[in-house]
């Protein structure tokens, strides 16, 4: 049988039956992942200090692909410690419509935002002058933009997709200009893959009109991160999106990769047993395709869909069903599927 070892980065609130969760599932498969486990929970993080940081990069270092679960922030952000740490130049969000999840949007949605990590607007917080007016910069990477572009071409051959790069490169004309030249020149490395870029405002007005029109879109920083929340919006719910950063070699190739759900620790719920682990299994299934058991992530994937189709739902989605009920669920339709692929 054949084995993986795999970073387990746990944290606070619903961690601990999120990794439940993902642990029965992981024991589905036909074949084994091991997690080797770092606790970044609240309490570890004050008594360990940088020192637990420290492990959980040793590990990183080694491993190259981690598992990881939403974290408090308090007093420091673990997620921007280790995109810091690691640094991680790329996101990737898929959002994809759930049958039987109830939503305003009536269209299907199934896009992949690809994010640039780094610059925007996030980069610097700005600088009061006066009393009446503030500053701040916006910086744009062309390392960074290069990486992400790449990332979403070679994402879109693996999928069929086209590509659509997306700012305000006619206003930003330097700064969007120098993402955009970025996308450009990958775009020019792949003639084979439809590609088109468009403005952001025009953009989200047209992927709510012809949302089929879209499956690979790249982007700067912040836009990114405005494009992935409102397409979880259209399709019913933030907990249904799960999140993976990459950083990079000094060859172009993927040196270690994060996966996590969308979504926080929500400590008014933890240890209740009622948390949606949805979001959790799609960032394990995203892993999964990392490593190169594509066809299992795309299984898990469908498992997960169909379960949530026939109603097997949690209540946050109007379904009956506490987590390890879900997950047991979405564990005898990957049974079930596995035996007849």
């Amino acid at each position: 049988m054949k084995n993986y070892t795999v970073l387990e980065l746990s944290g606070d609130g619903i961690s601990d039956e999120l990794v439940r969760s993902v642990h029965t599932v992981a024991a589905s498969l036909p074949f084994e992942t091991k997690f080797e486990t770092v606790d970044l929970s609240l309490d570890n993080r004050n008594k360990g200090g940088s020192k637990i940081y420290d492990e959980a990069m040793e590990s990183f270092d080694d491993l190259g692909v981690a598992m990881k679960y939403p974290t408090a922030t308090e007093g420091e952000s673990p997620n921007r410690v280790l995109r810091d740490r690691c640094d991680f130049q790329v996101i990737h969000r898929p959002v994809m419509t759930f049958e039987g999840v109830k939503t305003n949007f009536t269209q299907k949605l199934d896009i992949d935002v690809v994010r640039v990590a780094t610059g925007g607007t996030y980069m610097d917080r700005g600088r009061r002058i006066g009393s009446e007016s503030a500053v701040s910069l916006r910086v744009i990477e062309r390392g960074p933009s290069t990486h992400a572009a790449e990332f979403a071409f070679k994402l879109a051959g693996s999928l069929n997709a086209n590509v659509v790069s997306t700012s305000k490169y006619t206003i930003q004309k330097e700064a969007d200009g120098l993402f955009e030249e970025c996308v450009q020149g990958i775009a020019d490395r792949h003639p084979e893959i439809e590609y088109r870029r468009e403005l952001f405002d025009a953009l989200l007005g047209g992927m709510i009109l012809n949302p089929e029109r879209y499956r690979v879109v790249v982007c700067p920083n912040e836009y990114g991160d405005f494009l992935s929340d409102m397409a979880c919006g259209l399709i019913g719910s933030i907990g249904l999106g799960d999140s993976a950063s990459f950083s990079f070699d000094k060859d172009g190739e993927i040196r270690m990769a994060m996966f996590d759900p969308s979504g926080g620790s929500a400590p008014d719920i933890a240890g209740k047993n009622i948390c949606n682990p949805t979001a959790a299994l799609l960032a394990f299934s995203s892993l999964l395709r990392h490593i190169g058991e594509v066809d299992s992530a795309k299984v898990l994937r469908a498992a997960i869909k169909s379960c949530i189709a026939m109603g097997q739902k949690t209540r946050d989605i109007g379904g009956q069903l506490d987590t390890d009920e879900f997950t047991q669920a979405v564990c005898e339709q990957l049974s079930a599927q596995l035996a007849t692929a």
